[in-house]
C-alpha cells in the first residue's frame, strides 16, 4: 500500500508544478500595457498580410 501513497504524492506534486507554470505565464502576459498589446497585434496583422500577399 505504500506505493499508492507515493503515486498520490507524485500526482499532487505534478498538479502543483503545473499551477506554478500557468501562474508564471499569466503574470508575464499581464505585464504588457494596453498600448504594447495594440502595437504587437498591429505588427502581427502586417506580418499576416505580408505572408498572404507573397503566396
Amino acid at each position: 500500500m505504500r506505493w499508492w501513497k507515493m503515486l498520490g504524492l507524485a500526482g499532487i506534486m505534478g498538479v502543483a508544478a503545473t499551477g506554478v507554470v500557468i501562474a508564471r505565464a499569466e503574470r508575464r502576459r499581464r505585464a504588457y500595457t494596453p498600448e504594447e498589446i495594440r502595437v504587437r497585434l498591429r505588427e502581427r496583422v502586417v506580418e499576416g498580410d505580408r505572408d498572404r500577399l507573397t503566396k
